[in-house]
Order: structure tokens, then sequence, then C-alpha cells
């Protein structure tokens, strides 16, 4: 009978294709976008009309959803065809148990793609550390996530911790030290248990986007389109809750120092003459040749830190908000020149953090990333631990570009430590102890690089030849960069003290 192929089970339905006009397109079409010179089949996923004609918003196909804009009519070609989407089969199943599976089964997939875990190709040899018995340490959970607030809110808390410091897009997965199978030199492992190769990962990651912990944020389109701060203009990357007026102007100006937003250009300027800030509003406790640290309460600062939220979510997609900032400390990084002090990052740490969090949330502003600044971040952070005499831990589940900064700091130091002299024989607590990390982050960082080894009774960190090569070329590369450090010498500060009122969620 020699049957069509595409009618066997388990392959996609045809895909229904045909040409359509501005009044026809709708929600799911995906046609061919003009981006950065080149078209791009891209699916629609909102529509609005604007003053000047329609406006869609798109995802390029098997591209980040990062890269997702707003578009104008111009850019999609309609002299070519479209795909049209599926008609929604679930409608017609309602009916009977038949439905349940699919759904638990899709859930499932969901939360095993949402819980990836990189792995290191392991070189047998390298250098093996005693480090006697290890007990597993126990899970530490994150706050649940809270509903997020509606677009109408003037201002937000995004908790989770995230960092705009990386490329991949990777998720937390609890570690277990005795796996039945191992990955091999070029293959992976992810929380379900799956193996897979290196470059199918990065595949999944690429095409991903981040993952979405809160789903009602899901649907949420980027509704502003540049920002003008300071010298920089810059290009969103996500929702934010700033007013609705805003979303139909070209250009937002912020100013970078006060961080208060304005759609008008002539206000911004008018509002320029008058403003006198020059700095975060808070205590400088940290300088150096570089970098300046300013600690903001967010008691006594609220405008400016939740204006800061604001600008922040638009660089981090899932996020629990927040709409008071009092419990929470800033911890913001700035460049000096003659104007002031420019910042270029942040981190947020609670004032009294109930599962012994160093750090809520975490970004590097986007016209300074790919410059060291979220290393030092992350480093500072530690340094503050290190002063409060207490192990820390980033507030979990970290983002995508979260735990890949995360993830190469703590290898890092974690091997500088090993590789000194004396340290043959280590404990996982005195890794911790020395380092300010969590006995269960230092645990996860040997595993996931295939670190620990189960042997004649006893647990055993192996160098192996791959990571000593990584962090030796890792190395040479910050000589080349000038790599800027931390130094705790620098560090003017000592933890601050409240009372029970300014630790709490003053709803």
């Amino acid at each position: 009978m020699g049957g069509n192929s595409g009618e066997a089970t388990g392959t996609p339905d045809p895909v229904e294709k045909g040409y359509a006009t501005l009044n026809t397109i709708r929600i799911g079409v995906k046609a061919m976008v003009q981006k950065d010179g080149e078209l791009r089949k891209a699916e629609i996923l909102s529509i609005k009309q604007r003053k000047d004609g329609p406006s869609f918003y798109v995802h390029y196909v098997d591209f980040n959803k990062r890269l997702d804009e707003w578009v104008p009519a111009a850019r999609i070609d309609l002299s070519q065809e479209v795909e049209w989407p599926q008609p929604e089969k679930p409608d017609k199943k309602k009916s009977g148990p038949a439905n349940k599976a699919p759904s638990k089964n899709a859930q499932k997939r969901a939360r095993a793609d949402s819980r990836e875990v990189s792995g290191t190709p392991d070189a047998l040899g390298g250098k093996n550390l005693n480090v006697g018995k290890a007990p597993r340490p126990s899970k530490a959970g994150g706050k649940e996530n809270r509903e997020a607030q509606t677009p109408g809110d003037a201002s937000l808390f995004p908790s989770e911790a995230a960092s705009a410091a990386g490329d991949d897009d990777v998720e937390m997965a609890d570690a277990t030290p005795a796996e039945p199978k191992e990955p091999k030199e070029d293959e992976v492992k992810t929380a379900s248990g799956e193996i897979i190769s290196r470059e199918e990962e990065i595949e999944r990651l690429r095409t991903g986007g981040s993952m979405t912990q809160n789903p009602t944020e899901i649907h949420r389109v980027r509704n502003l389109n540049r920002l003008q701060m300071g010298k920089y203009d810059v290009e969103p990357w996500y929702f934010s809750p700033y007013p609705e007026s805003f979303s139909d102007v070209d250009m937002v100006y912020i100013d970078e120092f006060c961080l208060s937003y304005f759609d008008n250009q002539r206000a911004f300027e008018r509002h320029r003459t008058k403003c006198t800030l020059v700095h975060p509003p808070g205590n400088e406790i940290y300088r150096d040749d570089n970098i300046s640290f300013f600690e903001v309460d967010g008691r006594r600062q609220r405008t400016w830190c939740r204006n800061l939220c604001l600008l922040s979510k638009l660089f981090l997609d899932h996020k629990t908000l927040y709409y008071d900032v009092d419990p929470f400390l800033f911890y913001c990084m700035c460049t000096r020149d003659e104007t002031g002090c420019h910042l270029v990052g942040y981190f947020s740490k609670e004032k009294d953090s109930a599962e012994g969090y160093n750090l809520a949330c975490i970004l590097t502003l986007p016209q300074y990333q790919r410059h060291g600044f979220g290393r030092l971040l992350i480093q500072f952070s530690y340094e503050l631990s290190k002063r409060e005499g207490k192990l820390g831990s980033p507030e979990k589940p970290l983002s995508d570009l979260g735990l890949l900064g995360y993830r190469q700091y703590w290898l890092e130091t974690l091997v500088r430590l090993l590789l000194e002299p004396g340290k043959e024989a280590i404990s996982e607590n005195e890794l911790a102890v020395a380092t300010a990390m969590t006995e269960k982050d230092v645990h996860e960082t040997l595993v996931v690089y295939n670190m620990l080894r189960y042997h004649k009774g006893n647990w055993v960190i192996v160098l192996t030849d791959y990571v000593i090569d990584e962090y030796n070329k890792r190395l040479e590369k910050a000589k080349v960069k000038g790599e800027r450090k931390i130094d705790p010498s620098r560090l003017q500060w000592k933890p601050p003290v409240f009372t029970a009122s300014s630790r709490t969620w003053n709803w």
C-alpha cells in the first residue's frame, strides 16, 4: 500500500501552509521576519495596535527566547507562505480519563527539562585527595513562588537568584554521589538521569531560553522597546511592570543615578538639571582603583530600591515579584569617573534569611556584561559571609545565567584551594569553612564535575586532568585580560544589626 511516511504514529502533523495578509495573521502563525539583514522563521506570540500601525511580538524559531522582540509589519515578509497553527486537539478529548496521562507526562518532561545539570568530562588520573566519608548534605529549598503582580503595579522585588553573566541556560539539580552509569568524556547527565551528548545539551540550552518558574509570567511579552541610561542605549530582554503608557514610546529615559524613569526626553532633561544624586544613596563600604560598593537599605531608600527592581526585571526572566523592599539590603557595584559613580550591577540580600542565603538576586547590567563584573559580585557576597562568620549560598533555584556564573566561581575557588600545598587530605566541611560556601554547594560542585569518587569505603576527591587544564586556561585568560579581584583588606564593613520591624515585610 506504500503509505505516506508522515502518517506514521508518533510523527508530527503535516504543516498547513498558505499566504497571509496583515488582516489574517493571528497568534501562532510562523512567518519569515527580517532580523539583522536576513530572513528568519518566527512565531507570532502577540499582536497590538500602535499609533504607527500593527506591531507583532515574535519568537525566532531555534533561537533563545531572549531575542524575542516587537517588530513592525514592514519586517514581516508576506510574499512567502506562512505556517498556520494547528487546531487545538485537547478540546476534543476532554471527556474520559485518557487525556490525563499526556498532561502528566508533559509535566514530567517540563520538570526534567527545567532541571538540567551540566557535567564536566572526566580524565582519568590527576590528583586524588582523600576526604573521608562524606555524608550527603540535606536539601535546602528556596521560597515558594509568590503570585506575580499585575502590570499596573509600580514596583517589585525579584527574589530568586539570577545573573546576567553568561550564555548558557541551566538549572540546579540535587546531585547524587553514586550513580550506576557515569557520563563519558563528551557526555553529560540531566537531572532525570538521562545521559546526552555535550552538543545536544548545548543545543537544548541555546534554543530553550530561560526556564520560567512562575507560569503566570510565560505569556507576558517584552513591553519596552529601548532604554537610554547614561551614555548607553540598551535593549530590554523581558517584561517589567512599568506604567502601561511606556510601552507606546520608542525610548524610555532612565536617570543612571536616581533610576527615575521618563517616557519624554524633555521631561528627563529637565529632571537632570535638578537631580543632585551622583552615586547610590547608601554607605560606600568598598573602594579600590576600579570600583566601589555601596550598601543601600531597602527600608530607608524604598523608592530608589523599587526603581532598581523595576530596572532589573527587564533583564531577569523568571522572578518571584515582591512589592516590599524593606527586608533587603542592596549591594551596588559602581565604576567611578569625574561625573559620579555609575551603576554596573548589584546583588540583594535578606537582612534575616531563615535559610541562610547570602544573596537573593544578582544582576550585571547588559552594557557591562562580559567584563568580569558578575564574578566580582559573587566574590563580594562571599567576602561578606566571611566577615559574618557564616557559610553562604545564593537563593535557589538559580536562574539560567546565574547558575553558569556560580558554577564557574565555585569550581575555580575549590580547585585553587585544592592545588595548594598540604591539601592532600581535606574534608568537604573544611573546604566549606575555607571558602564560606555551604557544604551542599561544595558537594554538588564536586559531583557535577565528576571530581568525587567512592574508593575502598571512602569518598575521594579527584582533581582530573581535564579540570586542572581548564583551570590553567582560565588563569592564562585572566592574565591577558587583567582580571579584577576583590581585596578583602579594603572592605570597610561589619555585619549590621536590625530591629525586628526592619527585617520583616511591610505589608
